[in-house]
């Protein structure tokens, strides 16, 4: 028999998790829009009465706000706070953006830097293309693991556990070409591993293609990782081998600055 006190705790993390699942879905907004509350419930499969209800607590502090006219729910400053005290601990030191910048302006793409964050990765740092046509992108996003080329420079230096956690945490096909089983991403991880760097090939989004290289620290760890991406009519395949020595002296260059050595994996002497 389950007793009131064993309940709640159970439903105040139900509630907890649902909160969070809409922040997480607001968060996701790129133009600043938001979302009605008829939305919300469709896209997270929820009761318009639970979403009301829910969403209270959350404009109350802050964290939420509605858009002028439109009503629409958004994410406000309170959130904004909380995400640059987490970019602040993060964030690279003008150095290091400065590697990231010759990388753009050496390649004409954008250039970005991420640091893992299990099952996916977290952009954590960005240059864009000079030209009016490129990725899009904002740090502060997320993009999995597998799909990835940062992610899998991150995950081909990686213990197995975590390699199994993001198998367990599924491998959706995002495009045509998207790694989706284990045997094949881990027989992809073990040729970044011989290699030093990674391609998607139009992995994770249509139409885009990126060359990442791992980033090293003190402790020989990688947990950071550099790529450049572009559309594939100004990155085709046979544009790759430029591009790799590129993004590897960025890498090269970033880790040395993070405290790694010449004899630590894959960091040129």
């Amino acid at each position: 028999m389950t007793t009131t006190s064993d309940s709640a705790p159970r439903n105040n993390s139900a509630s907890l998790r649902r909160a969070l699942s809409i922040l997480q879905l607001l968060g996701d907004d790129l133009n600043g829009d938001g979302r009605t509350i008829t939305q919300i419930a469709t896209e997270l499969d929820l009761n318009k009465s639970t979403v009301t209800r829910l969403l209270q607590p959350m404009l109350e502090t802050s964290f939420l706000e509605q858009a002028p006219g439109s009503g629409s729910y958004r994410l406000s400053w309170e959130t904004a706070r909380l995400g640059q005290a987490y970019l602040s601990g993060v964030r690279p030191d003008r150095d290091m953006h400065e590697a990231l910048a010759t990388l753009s302006e050496s390649t004409m793409e954008t250039a970005h830097l991420v640091r893992s964050a299990t099952p996916s990765v977290v952009y954590i740092d960005k240059v864009d293309s000079p030209h009016a046509v490129r990725m899009i992108s904002r740090v502060g996003n997320t993009q999995p693991m597998y799909s990835t080329s940062v992610g899998k420079c991150i995950l081909a230096f990686a213990d197995d556990e975590t390699i199994q956690t993001v198998i367990d945490a599924g491998m959706p096909a995002r495009t045509a070409t998207t790694i989706t089983t284990a045997a094949g991403l881990r027989a992809e991880l073990a040729t970044i591993r011989e290699q030093g760097w990674a391609i998607d090939d139009v992995e994770n989004e249509d139409g885009i293609r990126c060359v990442a290289a791992p980033i090293f620290d003190a402790s020989g760890g990688c947990s950071h990782a550099v790529s450049v991406s572009g559309p594939v009519s100004r990155v085709p395949r046979e544009r790759v081998p430029e591009l790799v020595p590129l993004v590897i002296a960025a890498a090269t260059d970033i880790s040395r600055r993070m405290g790694a050595l010449p004899q630590d994996r894959r960091l040129p002497s």
